[in-house]
C-alpha cells in the first residue's frame, strides 16, 4: 500500500510538472510554437522572449505553483514521510524538464535513426516552488538571491541553477538545527543534477564563453540590457 501511494504521488508530481503551460499561453497568445522559438524551451524566459513580459510573468507563476503543488499534496498524504514530500518535488522537476506532452520525433544527425524526445524548460522557477513547498521562507530567501545573480553576474543560466544550490545549503542549515528532515537537502541535490542535464548547451557555452550576458553587465559591456534576443538561454 505504501509503494503504490509513492507510486501515484510520483506520476502525480510529474504530470503536474509536465502540464507545459509556456506552451498553451505562447499558443493562446500568438499562435506560435514555443518549441520553434528562441531556446525551443517552453521555460518563463523563452515564454518573455515569444509573447512578452505579461506572458513570461503568468508562466513563471504557474510554473512556481507547478513545484509547490506536488509537495503540498505529498505532505498532506504522507506527513510523516520526508523522502515522499522530496520525491514529489523532483517528480515534478522532471516533468518539466520533459514533459510528456511535449514529446517529439526527430532524426539523430549522428545516426540517421528517428528517436522521440520530451522537451520542457530546465526546471529552474519549479524548482523554486518545489523548495517554497518544503519550506515556505525559502522564498523569501532564494527568488531575491537569484535575482541578484541573474542581474549581478548576468548568466541566466547560472541564476537558473542557484535556485537547487541555496535550497540544498539551506536545508543542510535547518538540518543542522533540526528544524528539517535530512532528507530534504537531497531534494536541492537532485535538482540541481536535472538541471545540469538540461543546461549542457549553456554550460558548454560558459566555459567557452559565448553565453548570453543579461542585465548590467550586459548594459555594461554593450550598452543594452540584454543581448541578441535570437540568442539562446536557459528556458
Amino acid at each position: 500500500m505504501i509503494l503504490l501511494s509513492i507510486a501515484i504521488i510520483f506520476i502525480a508530481g510529474y504530470i503536474i510538472g509536465a502540464v507545459p503551460v509556456g506552451l498553451l499561453i505562447v499558443k493562446k497568445m500568438t499562435g506560435k510554437d514555443i518549441r520553434k522559438i528562441g531556446s525551443g524551451r517552453s521555460g518563463a524566459t523563452n515564454v518573455m522572449r515569444a509573447a512578452g513580459i505579461w506572458a513570461g510573468i503568468t508562466t513563471a507563476i504557474l510554473d512556481l505553483i507547478k513545484g509547490i503543488l506536488p509537495i503540498l499534496i505529498a505532505r498532506l498524504w504522507m506527513p510523516e514521510a520526508p523522502w515522499v514530500h522530496v520525491i514529489a518535488g523532483t517528480s515534478a522537476v522532471l516533468g518539466h524538464n520533459h514533459s510528456i506532452f511535449l514529446r517529439e520525433s526527430i532524426v539523430d544527425p549522428r545516426t540517421g535513426r528517428e528517436k522521440i524526445i520530451l522537451g520542457g524548460g530546465a526546471g529552474g522557477v519549479t524548482t523554486v516552488g518545489g523548495a517554497i513547498g518544503l519550506w515556505i521562507w525559502n522564498g523569501a530567501i532564494i527568488i531575491p538571491a537569484g535575482a541578484a545573480i541573474l542581474f549581478g553576474i548576468g548568466y541566466a543560466s547560472v541564476a537558473t541553477m542557484s535556485g537547487a544550490i541555496i535550497t540544498t545549503a539551506i536545508m543542510f542549515m535547518r538540518f543542522q538545527n533540526g528544524s528539517a528532515p535530512g532528507a530534504y537537502i537531497y531534494y536541492g541535490v537532485i535538482c540541481f543534477i536535472l538541471q545540469l542535464w538540461a543546461l549542457r548547451p549553456n554550460i558548454k557555452r560558459l566555459m567557452n564563453g559565448t553565453e548570453r550576458l543579461i542585465g548590467w553587465r550586459a548594459k555594461r559591456l554593450t550598452g543594452t540590457i540584454t543581448a541578441d534576443p535570437a540568442s539562446h538561454n536557459q528556458e
